[in-house]
């Protein structure tokens, strides 16, 4: 795993691969898989494939922000039972959550997207940029919980 990342290359792979063909969750999970270089199949990023639109086009909870707890989930979660690390994925998880709601008033695809056709596309520029914001608030995350290095704010010398 790199321990040195473009938070700002993280943003626009994100936005890029989902303009290239994958939903906001796939393209948030496979541009942290890229740019972290995690040791994790490209599967991952077929679990993220059901979360579009809102989980399964519901349009319920935003797939992007689906895709950013998944990815707090791979650095912060637990796999065994009653490991107390649990609580700060979701503190993390909680803090993610709230500044999506704060920055869109909302989480829920079906009101972020009300009023646009979404049979003409009219909301794909809007979740391109909800998944590239995202992918970066997740990664300033990761950056900051772990201590990583953001590429973006060395100086050279």
């Amino acid at each position: 795993m790199k321990r040195e990342v473009s938070i700002q290359k993280i943003k626009q792979d994100a936005m890029d691969l989902f303009r290239g063909g994958f939903f906001c969750s796939e393209a948030l999970v496979s541009s942290f898989r890229t740019n972290f270089e995690l040791d994790i199949p490209e599967q991952i990023v077929a679990m993220a494939s059901g979360f579009p639109v809102g989980i399964g086009r519901s349009k319920c909870l935003c797939g992007a922000v689906s895709g950013g707890v998944m990815m707090l989930g791979y650095f912060f979660g637990r796999t065994k039972q009653k490991d107390p690390k649990v609580e700060k994925n979701l503190v993390l998880s909680k803090e993610l959550h709230d500044w999506f709601r704060e920055k869109n008033s909302a989480l829920c695809c079906r009101i972020l997207t009300k009023g646009m056709d979404m049979a003409a596309g009219e909301h794909k520029e809007q979740c391109i940029r909800f998944t590239g914001e995202v992918a970066e608030k997740v990664a300033q995350i990761v950056v900051r919980e772990l201590d990583f290095v953001n590429a973006d704010e060395m100086q050279p010398a």
